[in-house]
């Protein structure tokens, strides 16, 4: 506990100006100090001990980016005399505290709350770096201040942006799988349903059993299978850490994971989830597929990217121990040059002999702009250097669809629906 001055104990000493002029002597500016002192540690003490005020947090435990969430401070006074308290709650800037110094009354022997509310401005963990409670005496001299013990934290989640993208996305599923008032038919892995042939149809697909039975050619149908798996795999090394419009690209791949899982999900696929550079930083295995979504989003809440090269030959290891033969994966990383001299293609062509793979990328929309750049001559020059680097892009992707991988490269508002179109067109191809 500490003692500090407030402003009008200054205001109080200048009184004393006065006497010591009128008898400019030691012991008279000695006499007004020590009265003084005595005054400002007489109204120290007299305040309610700060140390005794009880606090309870009741803060909320998520809240998604973009919103704002209340919680409330519950201060408690036990002692014999009021409180009148400021309270300083210092969490970190970006936690959005509406604010940070509040000042309030306890009267003895009653509690009173201090209403909060948080609008984060970025995602990942916050949290209360110190909650100082400082108690005024009854004249306003002095302020006794000690720190309380009521952690806060608080976790800023996905602001998910294309959740709106689902619903339209699940009714093409349902026309896929049959369920819809459009029934798609299309050769998969499990058996649907019988049918009459009809002109067009393949004739490996007659069911010779049920043909003779009835009389007439009947063919089977298929559906495409559900409980496959899917493994997401999010490259979170350096490239993912640069900025594309008012985000990273690291928030714009979380974006089309999201939408893939929440879809997975609806189609009942498994999902799992890995974020990887040098390490495995994350994982989301095992989850149901009503949980999946909500731990997906809780887990990728608090990661950032890395300054460092991703581990390929560590994803390939992963991506074997945690998926069976037949698994769709989905690389989530950029289509860059930079990134083919990290080793991604010999992995994605190994990937690719065993696997259903999609290469998702998101592509900066900055390079549209440069390229229609010509108005003058370092305009062109940026156009041509946008290019360029367009047409090292589209390389990279031929390289990846030799190897077997679908790519898909889209700027941040398209990437997500992009993605979770891929996975519809392989479900209607049968492939999942």
């Amino acid at each position: 506990m500490r003692i500090s001055l407030t402003p009008r104990a200054a205001l109080v000493a200048l009184l004393a100006l006065p006497v010591i002029v009128l008898w400019p002597r030691w012991w008279t500016l000695l006499a007004m100090f020590v009265l003084w002192a005595l005054v400002v540690l007489v109204d120290a003490f007299r305040a309610a001990n700060p140390a005794s005020i009880r606090v309870r947090r009741e803060s909320p435990v998520q809240v998604r980016l973009g919103r704002s969430a209340t919680g409330r401070l519950l201060l408690t006074n036990p002692t014999s005399r009021p409180g009148r308290l400021e309270v300083r709650d210092a969490w970190n800037p970006t936690a959005g505290l509406a604010a940070q110094r509040s000042t309030v009354l306890v009267p003895s022997l009653e509690r009173r709350a201090i209403a909060q509310t948080f609008t984060p401005a970025r995602r990942g963990e916050h949290s209360s770096r110190a909650l100082l409670i400082s108690s005024r005496g009854p004249w306003g001299l002095a302020r006794r201040t000690a720190p309380a013990d009521a952690q806060g934290r608080l976790l800023a989640l996905h602001p998910f942006g294309s959740r709106r993208h689902l619903p339209s996305r699940v009714q093409r599923l349902r026309e896929i799988e049959g369920l819809a008032a459009v029934h798609q038919r299309g050769q998969g892995t499990e058996f649907d349903s019988l049918r009459d042939f009809v002109d067009g149809d393949d004739v490996r697909s007659i069911d010779w059993r049920a043909t003779a039975r009835r009389r007439s050619v009947v063919v089977r149908t298929w559906r495409p299978e559900r409980d496959r798996h899917v493994l997401i795999v999010v490259d979170t090394s350096r490239t993912s850490a640069s900025r594309l419009g008012e985000s990273t690209r690291l928030d714009a791949a979380f974006d089309a994971a999201l939408l893939l899982t929440a879809l997975a999900g609806q189609a009942g696929d498994r999902v799992d989830l890995l974020c990887i550079d040098r390490i495995a930083h994350v994982s989301v295995l095992g989850s149901t597929r009503t949980k999946v979504l909500h731990d997906v989003v809780a887990a990728t809440a608090a990661v950032d990217p890395a300054l460092v090269e991703t581990d390929w030959e560590l994803a390939a290891a992963a991506i074997a121990e945690r998926s069976r033969r037949g698994s769709l994966v989905v690389l989530v990383t950029p289509v860059e040059a930079s990134v083919m001299h990290t080793g991604l293609l010999p992995v994605a062509a190994r990937i690719a002999k065993d696997h259903p793979l999609v290469v998702a990328s998101v592509a900066d929309p900055a390079l549209e702009q440069l390229a229609a750049g010509r108005g003058d001559i370092e305009s062109v020059y940026r156009a041509a250097a946008a290019e360029r680097a367009r047409a090292e892009r589209t390389g990279v992707s031929r390289a990846f669809e030799r190897v077997g991988a679908h790519v898909v490269d889209a700027a941040p508002d398209h990437a997500p629906q992009a993605l979770a179109d891929t996975y519809l067109a392989l479900k209607a191809a049968g492939r999942l």
